[in-house]
């Protein structure tokens, strides 16, 4: 996967900006590596004629940005766009097969922002059936005989492959920062409602996420300094964070060779002067699996009403179970889950408080991801964060003894996008300075 042009957002963005590399010579560069790259992952949707159109638009954007003092951050940034974000001039099938012209809907906000900021629409990236776990045809990166993960398979796919600099994906349970993990790239999930879900086709309104797919932190902070609400530069020193291990039931989810890689970089980080702490958290995990699932269930059964009604026999199995599952739960049930999330929420920042924890650190995966593509894999060690509605990043950390990646989990306080992704940064260095 090697590429001879650069692959990394926030670089690759300055280059194209201020005219050190030409707009039109880098598509000229992506079009000859994604023709063969795209065949073997399989992360974008098919399109006729995909760069002919990217030259016909980048033109129109050259034309209205001559000048490159007067060139938005994005200017010419090709991206990839999650298959159940409207797009205009693309269809909306969100892996399933049902007729696009019945989700259709108007484009969404997050990816009006991209292209306010000058960022081209390489192309919608494949998705599993409406985010869930109905998987689609995309293959790992590192070895296309794995699963990338899901929901956002092409997304994490494609910027693991170095097909595109930034993809837009959700999460729901896992979405972002386990594809992230797999396929060895930054997954950021921000706060729950930083970044708009107008436009989107929901899994589950309370639950979902945009989030960004990027090479790295710096790409990350990018993109988020576009995308979410409010955004504010963090200038505060670069003290490093204490670290919190989420001790209990809810890590011992993780595989014996991710629990195995976990204390390792917990060591290395140790070494490099980080206080880890490792605090009881999280011991009714069981109850917070259990609440966010019936919730998820229930609300995607509400989401899908009239739409299964008329379509159901062309829905994946694995969707037609949860529609199933969300019929049974009651208003009772929907009402105990969302307000769990906020005592989780309330519960995890008194611990924070506590023990003055700045993050709390676990493994962004079970493991590594699964051979074969007929399970997206296992998204448990991601559910906490989302249900919490806190923000969360995956960070690669190193590779298992398959060869392929894992990552390590950072997860902060609710709103605290901007202090988690400068934290982040540092933390990433003293990974990849002993990544092998």
């Amino acid at each position: 996967m090697q590429t001879n042009f650069e692959t990394q957002l926030a670089p690759l963005a300055e280059q194209l900006r201020s005219g050190t590399l030409n707009l039109m010579d880098y598509l000229a560069q992506l079009e000859a590596y994604f023709e063969t790259e795209n065949e073997r992952v399989q992360a974008f949707l098919p399109e006729t004629n995909r760069f002919a159109r990217l030259r016909q638009e980048a033109s129109v954007l050259e034309a209205q940005f001559p000048n490159p003092a007067d060139r938005p951050v994005l200017y010419g940034i090709p991206m990839g766009i999650k298959d159940i974000f409207h797009v205009d001039g693309f269809e909306t099938r969100a892996g399933s097969q049902l007729p696009p012209q019945v989700l259709a809907g108007p484009q969404a906000e997050s990816v009006s922002q991209l292209q306010r900021m000058g960022a081209l629409i390489l192309g919608k990236t494949v998705t599993t059936e409406f985010a869930y776990f109905g998987p689609g045809p995309t293959r790992n990166p590192h070895n296309i005989k794995h699963t990338p993960g899901g929901s956002s398979s092409g997304s994490a796919a494609a910027v693991g492959a170095h097909l595109s600099p930034l993809t837009l994906g959700t999460q729901t349970i896992g979405s972002i920062v386990r594809p992230a993990s797999f396929c060895g790239v930054v997954g950021f999930k921000p706060s729950s409602g930083r970044i708009s879900t107008a436009g989107v086709i929901p899994l589950s309104p309370t639950l979902d996420h945009i989030g960004i797919f990027t090479q790295d932190v710096a790409g990350a902070t990018l993109a988020a300094s576009v995308l979410c609400s409010d955004w504010q530069t963090d200038d505060s020193p670069s003290v490093h964070p204490t670290l919190g291990i989420p001790d209990g039931p809810y890590l011992e989810q993780a595989s014996s060779e991710g629990l195995v890689h976990f204390q390792q970089t917990v060591s290395k980080l140790e070494q490099a002067g980080y206080t880890v702490k490792t605090v009881a958290a999280m011991p009714d995990f069981h109850d917070i699996y259990v609440a966010h699932n019936a919730l998820m269930a229930a609300e995607t059964t509400s989401v899908h009403h009239d739409w299964f009604a008329e379509f159901g026999d062309l829905y994946h199995p694995k969707t037609i179970d949860l529609l199933e599952r969300g019929k049974k739960i009651t208003l009772d049930q929907i009402e105990a889950a969302r307000l769990g999330r906020e005592y989780l929420r309330q519960n995890l920042e008194v611990l924070m408080d506590k023990h003055n924890l700045d993050l709390w650190i676990s493994p962004a995966a079970v493991g590594t991801a699964p051979a074969g593509l007929e399970s997206t894999g296992d998204p448990i060690m991601n559910l906490p964060w989302t249900y919490a509605g806190v923000p969360a990043i995956n960070l690669p950390s190193g590779l298992g003894e398959n060869g392929l990646p894992l990552g390590l989990q950072l997860a902060g306080r609710d709103q605290g996008d901007e202090q988690l992704l400068a934290w982040a940064e540092s933390i990433a260095s003293v990974l990849m300075s002993f990544y092998l």
